[in-house]
């Protein structure tokens, strides 16, 4: 059990490196995923062609793949870059397609006839949107999204085979200087435990507020 007291700024630097890793690929997941849905419901085909083609290939690529992808070959193409930036970019891309399809669900929720009486109003398909239909649709996807953010902090471990400081890869550490392999992945699994479980409540927390009465 000595593990984390003797070894507390070890644990400290990974923690963090994953809490940054999850708040950034979130917060780029959101907006990539908002775009996305937008474009997956906009009356330009284009538009629809482009979001349907991002979250049908993302969604079915597996995310070490990605991570390959973009860490390894987009410095090939001359962007070269931390790779912390590098894996918020494979992270915040991946969980975007499943961002889009939760808040498309939600908006397909939404009545037809609220968009029809916008539009009947001189508003644009944007106004009608974000100021009709999104406000609509986010009252029944806080629980998907939630759950979607949560498996977006667990994804963050596969960002330490690429060089990245995160919470799982101070095992490697650990484990070289002779510490029980055991108690390190319980203290491991209670560092990804508490930053789940913190997610868990603020989406908890916005359900309660604004989420669908049942």
């Amino acid at each position: 059990m000595d593990v984390l007291a003797d070894n507390w700024s070890v644990y400290g630097e990974g923690f963090l490196g994953t809490v940054e890793l999850t708040v950034h690929s979130s917060l780029l997941a959101l907006g990539l995923g908002f775009l996305m849905a937008s474009f997956r419901v906009a009356p330009v085909r284009a538009l629809r062609a482009f979001g349907t083609v991002w979250v049908t290939v993302l969604r079915n690529t597996p995310l070490t793949l990605l991570f390959f992808a973009v860490l390894l070959g987009l410095p090939r193409f001359g962007l070269v870059l931390p790779f912390e930036v590098f894996a918020v970019l494979a992270l915040g891309c991946y969980t975007s397609a499943f961002i889009c399809e939760a808040l498309r669900s939600g908006i397909n929720t939404v009545p037809p006839g609220q968009g029809e009486a916008a539009r009947s109003l001189g508003m644009t398909f944007g106004q009608t949107l974000g100021g009709v239909v999104l406000p609509q649709a986010f009252r029944s996807v806080i629980p998907p999204v939630g759950s979607t953010l949560i498996a977006l902090a667990k994804n963050t471990a596969i960002a330490g085979a690429f060089s990245v400081t995160e919470l799982l890869g101070t095992y490697r550490t650990l484990n070289e200087l002779g510490y029980s392999i055991i108690w390190t992945f319980i203290w491991i699994a209670l560092g990804y435990l508490l930053i789940t479980l913190t997610i868990s409540l603020l989406f908890h927390v916005l359900e309660r507020r604004w989420g669908v009465a049942r």
